[in-house]
């Protein structure tokens, strides 16, 4: 079992890519479903706001605090190589920095920086919506399981 602070680091890991598992998770589940249920005006002015909210002090340090804490682990992980729970540790730091901190960097904020830049009343803003959506919920999918396999990943290095 992992032992001193490097346990307290992957307990951290678990709870850290665990939380941005179920923020993401509950996007795909419901939100992003109840945004494309309203009229295009209302779902970017509502998808803007969240994206606007979404960049605060919260969000940000769970996110990207996850996202440190997964490199500085992965870093760890490769110097205790090969000892127990290693592997592990390696695979959660590549699920989440590929696919959740990746994903996000490449997929996500690209088509929120497009919607942000279209008036929601615009007829522009209506045709982008449905493959927004349509788009941006498949990457969220991905960047759920992603974070989740990463909890599940760091859970297993503990045992």
């Amino acid at each position: 079992m992992t032992e001193g602070p490097y346990f307290v680091l992957t307990v951290l890991g678990v709870l850290g890519t665990g939380l941005v598992a179920g923020v993401f998770c509950g996007f795909s589940a419901f939100v992003m479903k109840g945004l494309a249920a309203l009229p295009p005006a209302r779902g970017v002015a509502a998808m803007q706001a969240i994206n606007a909210a979404a960049v605060r002090p919260a969000f940000m340090a769970l996110f990207l605090g996850s996202t440190v804490l997964c490199a500085a682990l992965t870093v760890v992980a490769s110097v205790r190589w090969p000892a127990e729970g290693a592997v592990e540790s390696l695979v959660g730091g590549a699920l989440y920095l590929l696919g959740s901190f990746g994903l996000t960097a490449v997929a996500n904020v690209p088509r929120n920086d497009a919607l942000a830049g279209l008036d929601p009343e615009g007829a522009e803003a209506s045709a982008y919506w449905p493959s927004y959506v349509r788009a941006w919920t498949a990457w969220n999918h991905v960047r759920t399981v992603a974070s989740a396999g990463a909890a599940t990943a760091y859970l297993l290095a503990l045992t």
